[in-house]
């Protein structure tokens, strides 16, 4: 996925914290795109997808507003500035889906640990959007997780895939889709599934619209995504699927603990998103039987 070079990214709503800190205390929700990847890595667990962290509010360590990401020239070059480049399409793209009532996010870059509205957490959680502080974390080593762990072709556009999946649970939270989730139960039909498998969804329908989406200047953010690059975001969304991971990490499948979707299910759902736009993501309201 290739940026127009002369597209103007320097709006992306984005900070990196250069040091990160641990905190405890009482709970909150955190939807990410993947199950904790340390419970993953260590058996059959499979996190709830509401599964507190737990903690207070903040986050410490010295942080950069990545000024030096201007252009998207510089979101081809660099990986931060990916991110920033990202973070400025879809709070360009999103607000045009809405007639009133939109607010942006914004993306918090950390390495290794950090504090968050919904706690401390870590590297090992993978991707993740935080409701109370309304921030995407994310640590970019897992970029190289996503490719060397769990088999994704990887490239920039399975990265921009993974931020619009996490931008989407932003739209969820805004829109009040996350309230009155029933997030004791799992497996392939159960609401964490259909949330997940929504901002699946949303992340097609904006990168469907990925040329046409302008800076302030008129300029589009993105050339038009070739084919391989469809297949480098398809990628992503397979390998993040449960029963993949489940593979991976514990030898078979187990559908009942399923808290995010097969990899067929994210697939098919981010091509619905792809092709029919945000209007064709309501998965809660198909029958568990055609999810």
């Amino acid at each position: 996925m290739t940026f127009n070079d002369d597209s103007d990214i320097s709006k992306g709503r984005i900070s990196r914290r250069a040091k990160g800190g641990i905190a405890i205390g009482g709970g909150a929700g955190v939807v990410g795109i993947i199950a904790l990847v340390v419970a993953l890595m260590g058996g059959p667990d499979l996190t709830p997808l509401l599964g507190g962290l737990g903690g207070e509010g903040g986050t410490t360590g010295e942080e950069s507003s990545l000024e030096q990401c201007a252009t998207g020239e510089d979101a081809n070059t660099d990986l931060d500035c990916r991110m920033k480049g990202a973070a400025a399409f879809l709070d360009d793209y999103w607000p045009g889906q809405f007639e009133s009532g939109y607010r942006s996010t914004q993306i918090e870059l950390f390495t290794g640990s950090t504090n968050t509205g919904c706690g401390g957490a870590t590297s090992a959680v993978g991707p993740f959007y935080c409701p109370p502080d309304e921030t995407i974390y994310i640590d970019t080593s897992f970029f190289d997780e996503l490719r060397d762990r769990f088999g994704s072709s990887g490239g920039p556009a399975a990265q921009l895939y993974v931020v619009a999946h996490e931008w989407g649970h932003h739209i969820q939270n805004i829109t009040g889709q996350m309230n009155g989730i029933d997030n004791s139960q799992t497996g392939p039909t159960s609401d964490g599934v259909r949330l997940e498998l929504q901002a699946d969804c949303y992340a097609g329908a904006a990168l469907g619209a990925a040329e046409k989406t302008t800076d302030d200047d008129g300029v589009p953010y993105l050339e038009p995504l070739t084919d391989q690059e469809w297949a480098d975001a398809l990628s992503a969304a397979s390998a993040v699927g449960d029963d993949h991971i489940q593979e991976q990490t514990q030898g078979q499948v187990t559908p009942e603990t399923w808290t995010h979707g097969a990899s067929e299910q994210r697939q098919r759902w981010f091509n619905t998103g792809r092709t029919g736009g945000p209007g064709a993501c309501d998965t809660f309201s198909v029958a568990g039987s055609k999810l």
